[in-house]
């Protein structure tokens, strides 16, 4: 059916060549990045383990043979119209004949194996599918063949998956990016791009990849996390909740800032539950990864130039055109160029409530993050009127961070009061109160107010969401115990 060539039905059978010991298969061991002194091996030991790892490439070279056997055989054409069961048939029978005339014989745990791994290369991505199925996995790191992490919970493990080699990893990466109509080698080596499940793909080839080709993918969870899930994860808790709920009810300009993989984008998310379904958003994205719930959403992403390097859309270009489509909120997935400009500038003009991410380790240096990013569009602006524009668009600063731990927390939330001189004024409202790590290396804190009384008490209370003061009051301190 979906052979290039078929053998004629009355074709002789392969006789069966003599059996020879079963093949067994290394299993997925996870080893802990965390540093640590490696036990000393017996001699015993090392023996085994340099037979498992003959048996591991022994089965990995048997694998790339008839995946070589399928490219030569299989045709490509029909596979994509092809059900799952009847590929899967078509894959099994033609395994079988090669393992057949290569004289080898495999139990039944490892002919499933290998029928499974060679779908993963078909159809999926190789190596790298069983770690995009796994739910517990939030980043894949690859650098080059022999080297792949993944970030479980905060923190990153070296896996026991292999590339064969350079060209197998080249052959998976040229795969991802011609299915989304780019490219990559020497002339242009890196690349970003989306898979069909939404995550984000960025890869780097030689020559500026030293090592072999590198490959980062961020993993987006298909279930949004909700307010109640993340106060029980222990991201912030109900006070903040409360408060964070009255400031998107009355439309104040929010700045989600942040650290890499720190949780902005799921903050975005939660924060946007608290929107009215009567209102319309427009979201700008890079690569789309927001999960808004709302009914009326006018989801846009970025394009960057075709190979000849036209007919690139910007993040800028979006912003100006969603400004002529009628938004109630504009939400920028990430500001960290001169978008800005035009971002601040909706903020200020009628679109109350927008709400964007930006990389900073602080409240304060996300807006001094923006400031640079004006200074370095070109436009010439006295930095007093700079941060007087800033000031009068941002509200508020969210600031999210990933500790020590892995965990990751709503370390302070911040609102911008107006200009002192030429100094933007800032006061916190919430902060995370780091207390004690334990011997796990587990953070240990709370959640407190600052005592300092919100700047908006009155914009809340006229918009129908007064809070009570106790919720700004600062926790009383416990006594010191000799």
């Amino acid at each position: 059916m979906f052979r290039r060539f078929n053998r004629p039905d009355n074709s002789p059978d392969v006789a069966a060549p003599e059996k020879l010991p079963p093949l067994t298969l290394e299993p997925e061991v996870i080893v802990s990045s965390k540093k640590h002194t490696p036990p000393k091996l017996s001699e015993e030991e090392r023996d085994r383990m340099e037979r498992e790892r003959k048996k591991a490439e022994r089965f990995m070279n048997i694998r790339m043979d008839i995946h070589k056997r399928l490219l030569e055989t299989l045709n490509l054409a029909a596979i994509e119209k092809a059900s799952d069961a009847d590929l899967r048939r078509e894959i099994g029978a033609i395994a079988r004949e090669g393992v057949q005339e290569m004289g080898v014989v495999l139990n039944g745990a490892e002919q499933k194996q290998l029928l499974q791994d060679l779908m993963d290369e078909v159809t999926g991505l190789g190596p790298l599918e069983p770690l995009l199925q796994d739910p517990t996995v939030n980043d894949i790191l690859v650098n080059g063949p022999h080297q792949i992490f993944v970030e479980r919970f905060g923190k990153l493990e070296l896996t026991q998956t292999r590339f064969k080699d350079d060209r197998h990893l080249l052959r998976v990466i040229d795969k991802i990016v011609s299915a989304v109509g780019r490219r990559v080698d020497e002339s242009h080596p890196y690349v970003d791009a989306r898979l069909a499940d939404g995550s984000r793909f960025n890869a780097m080839v030689p020559p500026c990849a030293v090592d072999g080709a590198l490959v980062s993918i961020r993993k987006f969870s298909k279930d949004k996390l909700s307010i109640p899930e993340l106060i029980e994860f222990g991201a912030f808790n109900e006070n903040m909740a409360a408060y964070l709920e009255a400031a998107v009810a009355c439309r104040l300009n929010i700045v989600v800032s942040g650290g890499t993989g720190s949780g902005k984008t799921t903050t975005l998310n939660a924060l946007s539950s608290y929107i009215d379904n009567s209102e319309r958003i427009c979201t700008i994205e890079d690569t789309a990864e927001l999960q808004l719930q709302q009914i009326h959403v006018a989801r846009m992403e970025s394009r960057p130039p075709n190979v000849e390097g036209r007919g690139e859309v910007g993040q800028r270009d979006l912003l100006r055109n969603a400004l002529r489509m009628r938004p109630d909120r504009i939400i920028v997935g990430e500001t960290r160029g001169d978008e800005v400009i035009d971002m601040l500038q909706a903020m200020n003009t009628g679109h109350d409530g927008s709400m964007t991410t930006i990389h900073a380790n602080s409240a304060r240096d996300g807006l001094s993050r923006m400031e640079n990013m004006i200074a370095m569009s070109g436009i010439e602006m006295p930095l007093k009127a700079m941060r007087a524009q800033i000031s009068s668009a941002v509200n508020l600063v969210v600031q999210v961070s990933r500790l020590s731990d892995g965990s990751r927390r709503m370390v302070s939330i911040t609102e911008v009061t107006g200009m002192e001189g030429e100094i933007i004024s800032m006061q916190e409202i919430f902060k995370f109160q780091r207390e004690s790590v334990d011997e796990s290396g587990k953070i240990h804190g709370k959640f407190t107010a600052t005592g300092l009384r919100t700047a908006f008490a009155e914009r809340f209370k006229q918009w129908g969401h007064p809070l009570p003061n106790h919720i700004f009051a600062e926790a009383p301190r416990q006594p010191k115990v000799s």
